[in-house]
């Protein structure tokens, strides 16, 4: 049988850092995982001798973890024309922010391509094409730059197939790029996720090519299809539903590509909510739906339990 890759997105944090990112992956069953480098809403971080990278990697490697994958700040905006000043800071950081990936081993960096802020798609595609060859010709680290398919809310660039090949059309640097692409945010760009992802896949591979698909974010949706809201909901609780996003795990064409989960804490608020990473990915392997996911994560039912069932 071949090993599902399945993680979700953990803390990277305190002293421990990568060592408490894969710690806390393992806790979850995960094989594969996410980070960000230091906080998403911030650009501050740590040294690279500060991320305790050998600690981590040798934890990776004695629990079969078979990848971890970064996940730039959101801050960053390469496609912003209107302040030419947040341009020169987006490509610096960058820059480092491929170093510090490919110095923890990871081999991917999902990037929100960015957003034109009123000045229009085509000229946010040329400058993000732009600074993406700034950043890849001064970085040389055998790293990937995966953009990702986004919702389409507000003015964000990558909200179609072909928004993202003409990004990628145009650099220079098209090897060095990928794409990391969003159950959630597709459907809510206006993809058939939900009823047709076979098709949706085909018209990835004709747009961009399946070559270039290094990142599954699976993610449910609490939006219908087209409502460009770019809201992630647990799996099989939204609109796009269990067995779909079962399928996309499952899929016999991505089974070398890393599925990783961003699913919000289960209940009243982020304070006071329960991390449900471990029993989504004990359905996913299980392939079965619990639909009292709620409850027995509220409750804090054992997993082996959990799973009894789902299975």
């Amino acid at each position: 049988m071949t090993e599902l890759l399945i993680g979700s997105h953990v803390s990277m944090k305190g002293k421990d850092m990568l060592l408490g990112s894969a710690q806390e992956a393992a806790s979850f069953g995960e094989n594969v995982f996410m980070v960000y480098t230091g906080a998403p809403q911030n650009t501050r971080r740590k040294p690279i001798e500060e991320l305790n990278i050998e600690a981590g990697k040798a934890f990776m490697a004695d629990h079969q973890q078979r990848a971890v994958v970064v996940h730039a700040p959101y801050v960053v905006n390469l496609g912003n024309t209107t302040k030419p000043q947040n341009y020169g800071f987006a490509v610096e950081f960058l820059t480092a922010e491929v170093k510090r990936a490919a110095a923890i081993g990871a081999t991917q960096i999902v990037l929100h391509p960015g957003a034109h802020v009123g000045a229009g798609a085509d000229v946010a595609i040329a400058q993000i094409a732009k600074g993406l060859d700034e950043i890849l010709g001064a970085a040389k680290e055998p790293v990937q730059i995966a953009l990702e398919t986004m919702a389409g809310k507000g003015t964000e660039v990558g909200r179609s197939f072909e928004e993202l090949a003409a990004i990628m059309d145009a650099t220079a640097a098209n090897d060095r790029l990928s794409v990391c692409f969003d159950t959630c945010h597709t459907s809510d760009a206006g993809y058939d996720i939900a009823g047709d992802f076979d098709g949706v896949l085909r018209e990835f591979d004709q747009v961009i090519g399946l070559d270039k698909l290094k990142v599954i974010h699976l993610n449910d949706s609490k939006n219908p299809q087209g409502s460009h809201k770019d809201r992630h909901t647990n799996i099989g609780l939204g609109t796009l539903g269990f067995d779909v996003l079962n399928n996309v795990a499952h899929h016999p064409e991505l089974t070398t590509v890393p599925k990783i989960m961003e699913t919000p804490l289960i209940g009243p608020d982020r304070k006071h909510g329960v991390n449900p990473h471990g029993y989504e990915v004990a359905m996913l392997k299980a392939q079965k739906f619990n639909p009292d996911l709620e409850t027995d994560v509220l409750a804090d039912e054992p997993v082996d339990a959990f799973l009894s069932r789902v299975k």
